[in-house]
């Protein structure tokens, strides 16, 4: 009984190894008014070094200027813009939802107009699938 609680213990172990082998994310990028860079990769230090250089390659006019602005582990990423009725704008970034649907969902919740009445323009940018793929045409 010892020897077979023993090979299920390993079996657990070595099944939990490379599933945290495998642990994938995508990372986002972005020069202030320049451009930005999105890239998957297993760590997030890899995947920001990989953004950043999709970064400069877009037109940003040095690597130091590609900002690490999140880091999503696993799940669909929805990138939402926002403007204050003062002028400034910025991007936030809701990650590691099971779904289009739900990443949609959240962008909407992110501009809901009674939470944000500071804003005159709310909207999604953008949907990252799993992959770090864009799926809305810009």
């Amino acid at each position: 009984m010892r020897i077979m609680l023993r090979a299920v213990l390993a079996v657990i172990l070595a099944l939990g190894v490379q599933v945290a082998a495998r642990a994938d994310g995508i990372a986002i990028v972005q020069a202030v008014e320049q451009a930005s860079g999105v890239c998957n990769g297993p760590t997030a230090a890899e995947a920001f070094e990989c953004a950043k250089d999709k970064c400069v390659a877009a037109g940003a006019a040095a690597r130091e200027d590609c900002l690490e602005m999140t880091w999503c582990q696993s799940g669909w990423t929805v990138d939402v813009f926002m403007q204050s009725t003062e002028g400034p704008h910025w991007h936030e970034y809701h990650c590691g939802w099971s779904s289009r649907a739900e990443a949609e969902a959240a962008g909407d919740l992110a501009c809901n107009p009674e939470r944000k009445k500071q804003l005159m323009e709310c909207a999604t940018v953008q949907i990252y699938d799993p992959d770090g793929k864009a799926l809305m045409e810009n």
